[in-house]
């Protein structure tokens, strides 16, 4: 009788054995990847910069796909308007305010736990991205601002790291996969890219716009883990999903001789004080200046426009700023994108309300 237990207990620990070995086996069936390719992935390790609508299913995807080390890092905490397109959250983390990075380890272990999910709490600046990077192949931008991406840009080709640019808002999306010293990085390509201020916050987003940049990404990603850097699309991407446009632009011509981040003397400008966002608490007030590493032009009457449409606060404007007031903060935005937020001497939330409502 203890035999044929033990006989059992046997033949369930190795259907529980096999079951779990068959884990990758449909991805292990698509030729281009096979049981190589899957090997190179659990060695691999990546960084997601952002844990919002794209870091969240950057994230789900390539820990499914069995990605050994995931390395997560952003500022924010969940919300209820997360949750209709940032798909790891739950309602509970939205009751918590649990911190996004936190929230989606939680989850992301739940889906794997053979993949390593490291999670940090942080605002990545140009002090902060190197001690994320030991052991990193590849970096992922789901961030939410042009001056993160510009300091993941820099880090890229001084540390020699591939990285993939993506970005959405509306039905709209946008990547662009940037191997250091062979493709134009995105210093090369400021003046040939939209830089528009809309964001999800202002213009609003559908899921499918989300989708399919991840979907773009995480492709582009399971190549270049893989080693198959042949098969990379080598265009910058761009859709309209409502408006059924799409486009692929090659990007060779962009690549400038003498771009300070990629070029033969890179100075790698936005790894510095000099070239980064400028924060600082003005004295004896209750408000954070924000001054953007690159000034542009903004149109305040379209800006203010966009806002009102929201209905979540008042807009004024003149030929010089506008002046947004939200529930106790107030924030002034100049016309060379400088802003200052008042009600509040926190330097992390008056980032977070700029690049919501400004981008």
């Amino acid at each position: 009788m203890q035999g044929n237990r033990s006989e059992t207990s046997a033949a369930v620990l190795s259907a529980e054995t096999r079951d779990r070995t068959d884990r990758y086996s449909r991805q292990e069936r698509f030729a281009m990847i096979g049981p190589e390719g899957q090997r190179k992935l659990s060695e691999s390790a990546i960084l997601i910069v952002g844990a919002g609508a794209l870091g969240t299913g950057i994230a789900e995807t390539l820990v499914r796909a069995g990605v050994g080390r995931v390395v997560i890092a952003d500022r924010d905490y969940v919300e209820w308007s997360n949750l209709q397109r940032q798909q790891l959250f739950a309602e509970e983390d939205a009751e918590l305010r649990l911190p996004k990075a936190i929230a989606a380890q939680k989850r992301l272990q739940a889906i794997n736990s053979e993949v390593t999910i490291e999670a940090h709490v942080m605002d990545v600046t140009y002090t902060e991205i190197s001690s994320l990077l030991p052991g990193i192949q590849l970096i992922l931008d789901a961030t939410d601002n042009f001056d993160t991406r510009m300091v993941i840009n820099d880090i890229s080709q001084k540390k020699g790291i591939p990285w993939i640019y993506g970005a959405c808002v509306g039905s709209y999306g946008i990547t662009y996969t940037i191997l250091p010293g062979k493709t134009a990085c995105l210093n090369c390509l400021l003046g040939s890219i939209p830089l528009g201020g809309d964001t999800c916050d202002t213009a609003g987003i559908i899921p499918p716009a989300v989708q399919t940049v991840v979907a773009h990404q995480t492709t582009e990603a399971l190549k270049l883990l893989t080693g198959q850097t042949e098969h990379l699309r080598g265009t910058l991407l761009t859709f309209d999903l409502w408006r059924n446009e799409q486009a692929a632009l090659k990007m060779d011509a962009a690549r400038k001789p003498d771009c300070p981040s990629c070029g033969p003397q890179p100075a790698y400008p936005y790894l510095s004080h000099s070239g980064s966002r400028k924060t600082e608490v003005l004295c004896g007030r209750d408000t954070v200046q924000i001054r953007p590493a690159t000034p542009r032009e903004w149109n305040l009457e379209e800006t203010a426009r966009a806002l009102m449409r929201l209905g979540e606060g008042t807009a004024e404007f003149n030929k010089f700023l506008l002046s947004y007031t939200i529930g106790e903060r107030r924030l002034v935005l100049f016309k060379d994108g400088r802003a200052l937020v008042h009600g509040t001497k926190d330097i992390i939330e008056a980032k977070v309300l700029y690049d919501r409502y400004f981008g």
